[in-house]
């Protein structure tokens, strides 16, 4: 049986990755694609372009991605000391591990724009489900607001 085109649903690795809306896996979460320019790498859209999903369900709603971000770091960090091992080693008797510190520092600076929009996305998948029923049913409204706050991070 063949999977039609209104029941296909957007997988979740990728539509993370891709920093899309997390109700409907289809609208852009954030306004301009370009994770480094840093000016606007932060700007998000109030709602998603697509199904109106609210993307700040709540006042402070992001606060909480500084775990994920940092679960983030921790990974890509296990990740490059396991390759640093098996590609270079470490001894105590040079200065290898000094070494691996500083190459770790700095990829993890140039990695923090992307890691910092992933986390603010796998938070907001945390909170808010793919719902096949997007079309038909609206989104939650957000109960309450503070504009005065609002990208002030």
């Amino acid at each position: 049986m063949s999977v039609g085109k209104s029941e296909y649903k957007p997988g979740l690795l990728g539509s993370l990755i891709r920093n899309k809306c997390t109700r409907c896996r289809q609208g852009n979460i954030f306004q301009y694609h370009n994770a480094y320019d840093f000016k606007n790498m932060m700007k998000m859209h109030d709602c998603c372009t697509v199904c109106g999903q609210p993307l700040e369900p709540e006042v402070g709603f992001y606060y909480g991605t500084a775990y994920v971000s940092y679960g983030l770091s921790l990974m890509i960090c296990a990740a490059d000391f396991t390759a640093w091992i098996a590609l270079i080693g470490i001894s105590l008797n040079d200065n290898r591990l000094f070494w691996w510190m500083g190459v770790n520092a700095i990829l993890l600076l140039a990695l923090q724009p992307l890691l910092m929009r992933l986390s603010r996305t796998i938070w907001l998948a945390i909170f808010i489900h793919y719902d096949p029923e997007w079309k038909a049913r609206p989104p939650a409204r957000v109960e309450r607001r503070n504009d005065q706050v609002k990208n002030n991070w």
